[in-house]
């Protein structure tokens, strides 16, 4: 029986590099389409099963060979810093809403229908304050990115009714874990904090450190995608990915000494544009629909396996 390919766009990144490996476990062939502005090659394992393709998932020529002879697409690339997005709006639009729906056309005429797309908690802005979000609370994107994400989902649904795609929509929330670069302007504020207090560096937080996030380990969020790439059908519903588990910054900094047994200078600064407050995934429809790790990782566990100790 021939093996079935799975094209990962942005699979030398962080979320990436990790389904890469999971998928070769599970005996896939891999084909990885990534700019490499953000990925590494060094994230990726050297295995005969792996195919990388460096280019852009706007270019329509290069998702056209990109999606040849695939069973299934798991759509990651985007560029994810909200600042970046703020700052260039454009640029940002063409990389994430212009790729997705290039990605949708190759994906027509290649007759490649399932595809899991990484969509954000941003698409919520700042509703449900301190309360978790379901996925029918009104969206309100503050950001082009969180904007582009939402449209992207939009694009999707109408792909799925008049051409037959068969997406699997995820919200995700703030996913942490190892080859979350530090020194990326794209990076999660988890590896930014570690990197600094391994390095006895300040730290410095926008805001009053009271803001709050639903982490989610990497390797939790994997064991969901790979179901998902599996699946025999597709759940249509946009779904949340997160534990429902708000942590605050400061609660964040404690954990990290805890750890370490050290902890750095904290600076408090004034909160950056477009940050939301508080951000927490009620996760009931994903827990109807997909087997999540038991127990998930928790902050303390992920965090240690992040830092190595």
């Amino acid at each position: 029986m021939t093996q079935p390919t799975v094209l990962v766009t942005g699979g030398a990144g962080f979320i990436g590099s990790h389904l890469v490996e999971a998928l070769l476990a599970d005996n896939f062939l891999v084909r990885v389409l990534d700019n490499l502005s953000t990925g590494k090659r060094e994230n990726l394992p050297h295995h005969p099963n792996v195919e990388l393709i460096v280019g852009d998932v706007a270019d329509p020529n290069v998702v056209q060979r990109a999606t040849q002879h695939c069973q299934a697409v798991a759509h990651l690339a985007a560029v994810a810093s909200v600042q970046a997005s703020v700052d260039d709006p454009i640029g940002t639009h063409q990389s994430n809403l212009v790729a997705t729906i290039q990605l949708c056309e190759a994906m027509r005429a290649a007759n490649v229908s399932r595809i899991v797309f990484a969509s954000s908690a941003a698409v919520y802005g700042n509703h449900g304050e301190g309360q978790a979000v379901d996925e029918d609370t009104p969206k309100a994107p503050l950001t082009p990115y969180a904007a582009d994400k939402l449209a992207s989902e939009y694009y999707l649904d109408f792909y799925r009714r008049q051409h037959g795609l068969d997406p699997v929509i995820f919200r995700f929330f703030n996913i942490y874990g190892p080859r979350q670069d530090p020194s990326s302007p794209y990076s999660g504020v988890i590896s930014i904090f570690t990197e600094r207090a391994q390095k006895g560096l300040p730290i410095t937080v926008f805001g009053d450190g009271h803001q709050t996030r639903d982490f989610v380990f990497v390797q939790d969020l994997v064991a969901v995608l790979m179901q998902a790439l599996k699946a025999p059908r597709a759940t249509h519903q946009p779904m949340n990915v997160g534990w429902n588990q708000a942590t605050s910054l400061n609660q964040l900094l404690q954990i990290i000494q805890r750890v370490l047994g050290h902890l750095p200078t904290v600076d408090y600064t004034t909160p950056r544009p477009g940050d939301i407050r508080h951000s927490r995934a009620n996760n009931e429809r994903l827990l109807t629909h997909y087997r999540l790790p038991t127990p998930a990782t928790d902050m303390h566990e992920g965090l240690r396996r992040l830092l190595g100790k």
